[in-house]
């Protein structure tokens, strides 16, 4: 993490609406290069996106390349979010009624590049509406809208497509880890409704002896996987290719629902669109 710059800061000139980018990167880039570690840094402003709750100010998602001296060769790579109403630069803002961090509502877009069919689990590309959902099978709050929601959504497949990205949280569900290379192989060996019915595994989130977690789950699902089948280079690359794009559109909780392209925050989405 690059750690290097205070909270709050002042730019040293406004930011003009045609500029706004190039001012915020020249002056990130400066800051940046104060830290005596860095070798060299590029700072590039990849989106910028309205603030609807504080008027004249823009949310920058910002991606940040360096090269440190005492690891030259080793290329150091971080996505950041900075908020700036062309005054002021500040790291961190938060809503006073809600106490939430403005920084959870800035999310890069969902490009075409990621609807990937591979991770197609209802409907087609041709539906009238794309909705991906990004999802732990361990988290309660998944546990608690996943299901449901796609249960809705599979009985339209001409309205709904729907996009399913794991995105186990290691951390405090270890267990889903493994439980999500298991889906992968489950689904690679042509079972349906995989993604359903690993909801209903019955295992311990902090559980980390594989042969349990097998045991469960091919209770659940209804399968008779092996860890060999769970640990192919097909799958191994499957669950890698969902964490690289969480990673890229700087997706870090569940459940995370996107409907065409746009994050949809409330995560009703899917109830109302026409």
């Amino acid at each position: 993490m690059l750690r290097l710059l205070s909270i709050t800061l002042l730019l040293s000139s406004s930011l003009s609406a045609n500029s706004a980018n190039e001012k915020l990167e020249e002056f990130l880039t400066d800051k940046f290069e104060e830290n005596t570690r860095i070798e060299s840094i590029s700072v590039k402003v990849q989106e910028s996106i309205p603030l609807k709750e504080l008027k004249g100010w823009n949310g920058y998602i910002v991606e940040v390349e360096a090269h440190l001296k005492d690891k030259p060769e080793q290329l150091v790579k971080q996505r950041m979010i900075w908020f700036s109403n062309g005054v002021v630069v500040t790291k961190e803002l938060t809503d006073l009624e809600s106490g939430q961090s403005l920084v959870e509502k800035i999310k890069p877009k969902f490009q075409n590049k990621f609807y990937k069919s591979e991770n197609l689990i209802y409907g087609n590309k041709s539906s009238r509406h794309k909705v991906v959902l990004f999802s732990d099978p361990l988290c309660p709050f998944c546990k608690g809208f996943i299901p449901g929601a796609i249960k809705d959504m599979k009985k339209d497949p001409k309205k709904f497509a729907i996009y399913y990205y794991h995105l186990p949280l290691e951390r405090i569900h270890p267990a889903s880890v493994h439980i999500v290379k298991m889906a992968t192989a489950a689904e690679m060996q042509g079972v349906k409704d995989v993604t359903l019915k690993m909801y209903d595994i019955k295992v311990n989130p902090r559980e980390t002896n594989v042969k349990k977690i097998l045991e469960a789950f091919n209770k659940a699902v209804g399968t008779n996987l092996t860890e060999k089948d769970i640990n192919t280079p097909a799958v191994l690359k499957h669950v890698n290719d969902d964490f690289d794009v969480a990673n890229e559109l700087m997706v870090s909780g569940t459940p995370t629902v996107y409907i065409d392209g746009k994050l949809d925050e409330k995560k009703k989405g899917y109830k109302t669109v026409k």
